[in-house]
């Protein structure tokens, strides 16, 4: 009697491997696409542009706004000094600006202006945090300074 000898068959294997990759990427595309078409992707805030300056002056830390591109829909700055609200006098050169507990908010109508001043008496050290807010609701952090 002779032996017989069996050969796998490996001709299978490339073509199956090769239609699980084509569906798993079929798949793929189409959630992504799904996600355009359905506006999942919508939600996502776009980063706003306003500049501010700070600077010490005689024992004073004064800010300093420079502009940006969203400067007109800004309505309310909150100040923090080393995590809490700062225990010196906050004032700004613009009128309508009221301030409590190291919040500026807006007087009704006005706006935030190039070359506004805010002078915090007696800070002279610590972490400068200005967080600032929008019409939409949006909140971001336009400067975080040391001194």
């Amino acid at each position: 009697m002779s032996m017989m000898k069996f050969r796998e068959n490996e001709e299978a294997v490339s073509p199956v491997i090769g239609v699980i990759l084509m569906v798993a990427i079929t798949v793929i595309l189409a959630a992504v696409i799904a996600a355009f078409v359905f506006g999942m992707t919508g939600n996502v805030q776009t980063t706003k542009t306003v500049a501010i300056g700070s600077a010490l002056n005689s024992g004073d830390l004064a800010l300093t706004v420079n502009g940006g591109a969203d400067l007109p829909t800004l309505q309310q700055l909150t100040i923090t000094i080393d995590g809490a609200v700062p225990t010196g006098t906050i004032t700004c050169n613009n009128a309508d600006v009221s301030e409590a507990d190291g919040i500026l908010t807006l007087g009704a109508g006005k706006k935030f202006q190039v070359g506004n001043t805010i002078t915090i008496e007696g800070q002279n050290s610590g972490r400068l945090l200005v967080v600032g807010k929008w019409s939409d609701g949006a909140e971001q952090i336009i400067l975080d300074r040391t001194y």
